[in-house]
């Protein structure tokens, strides 16, 4: 195809990622030190695409103010969704925007652009929808996919039965079918899926194809698994510490001590005896104090780092201040998010925007501490704590 368009679903709030997402959309959010919806962009453009069609919803201004009409000379048309009803209700809301065939992906999903090239390769006009899939030993969590040859025969959300699934990458080329074939499915929770979408297809016996591949897919449910994508990002070259390691705007002491890999976007400065990395992500303008150590971590951007602190397997959002002598000692911990814990999780801390440390503190793994919070000097932290909290000794 000459001209690709995408529409990329991007309304979603990305609830499970709170307190992160108290104040923007999960596309948003860092992956390494940039934007998980700059990633997915990028990969669109590499497969060839000529056009974005972009669905915003939660936080929909901030989308639309970070990228501007267009993203590296690709023109960008916003469409809103109103009401966060489900990915279906989502692609819905770009019906008038598009034509004819249509790539379709998540904006808060990382894909490779291999994956992406070979879902446009295989689609053919005669049908309905093609799916990209990957062979993944664990799909309990996502979408799963049965195949039959190239022929897609079920498509089931959280499957728990022990078939021969394929990995859902989150990847379409649809046909104009694809539209209706979402009317007439059923809700469910009040939600329209775009998986319920694609049984439809099925069930009016459509041709919808499935593409086997093979590339980057990761996805960010929990605020944690931040921790994760920027290693698997660092890991697979698309974030490349001789490309992307230390800014030319940043400064280093020169008694301080960076170990790759590392991503410290400009303005960053790291004082005197300070140990960073590996698998440090700094955003922009972030400040390490004097003989602080921060490893396996992803600072959101100003964030102040004190002398002496200890920040591992940590989690920020924008704006905090970790004080002068503060210990994150990293992972593993339990974890509390509603009534669901999760055990063992290689997590120090997430920090929502603005918290502020004063200093000398110390956090038991797992801890979640929401948004503007305050922690007094000498304070233990544990446990999930809500926006505003004040932790005193």
């Amino acid at each position: 195809m000459e001209s690709v368009t995408a529409v990329v679903l991007a309304g979603g709030e990305g609830a499970r990622l709170r307190p992160l997402t108290h104040n923007r959309p999960k596309p948003l959010l860092p992956a390494a030190t940039t934007p998980i919806l700059e990633h997915v962009f990028d990969r669109l453009l590499e497969a060839g695409v000529t056009e974005l069609v972009v669905v915003v919803g939660y936080e929909r201004n901030r989308v639309q103010a970070h990228f501007g009409p267009t993203y590296e000379n690709v023109p960008i048309t916003y469409v809103t969704q109103d009401r966060q009803l489900g990915s279906g209700h989502a692609l819905l809301a770009a019906e008038e925007a598009v034509e004819g065939t249509t790539l379709v992906v998540n904006g808060d999903q990382i894909v490779s652009s291999t994956v992406i090239g070979d879902v446009l390769a295989a689609h053919d006009e005669s049908a309905a929808a093609t799916l990209g899939v990957l062979a993944r030993s664990d799909v309990g969590s996502y979408g799963g996919v049965i195949l039959e040859d190239d022929t897609v025969t079920e498509i089931v959300e959280n499957p728990q039965d022990d078939r021969c699934y394929r990995l859902n990458a989150g990847v379409y080329a649809f046909e104009p079918a694809i539209f209706d074939a979402i009317r007439r499915a059923k809700p469910r929770a009040g939600e329209q899926s775009l998986t319920d979408g694609i049984t439809a297809l099925l069930e009016s016996d459509a041709d919808v194809h499935g593409v086997v591949s093979e590339g980057l897919w990761v996805d960010a449910t929990y605020p944690w698994d931040l921790l994760d994508v920027s290693v698997e990002l660092f890991d697979a070259g698309i974030v490349d510490p001789d490309r992307d390691g230390v800014a030319d705007t940043a400064t280093v002491h020169e008694s301080a001590v960076v170990r790759e890999p590392v991503a410290i976007a400009p303005d960053c400065e790291i004082g005197a005896g300070a140990v960073v990395g590996p698998y440090a992500c700094l955003g922009e303008n972030v400040t390490v104090g004097s003989n602080a150590v921060v490893e396996r971590s992803v600072v959101d951007a100003d964030t102040r780092i004190g002398a002496s602190a200890t920040v591992v397997d940590c989690v920020t959002g924008v704006g905090v201040t970790v004080g002068n002598g503060t210990t994150i000692p990293g992972g593993p911990g339990d974890v509390r998010v509603g009534d669901r814990v999760f055990e063992d999780e290689s997590l120090g801390a997430v920090l929502g925007d603005r918290v502020e440390d004063q200093g000398g503190c110390t956090y038991v793994p797992g801890a979640v501490v929401g948004s503007s919070a305050t922690v007094s000097t000498g304070a233990t932290v544990r446990g999930t704590l809500a926006a505003g909290t004040e932790v005193r000794p």
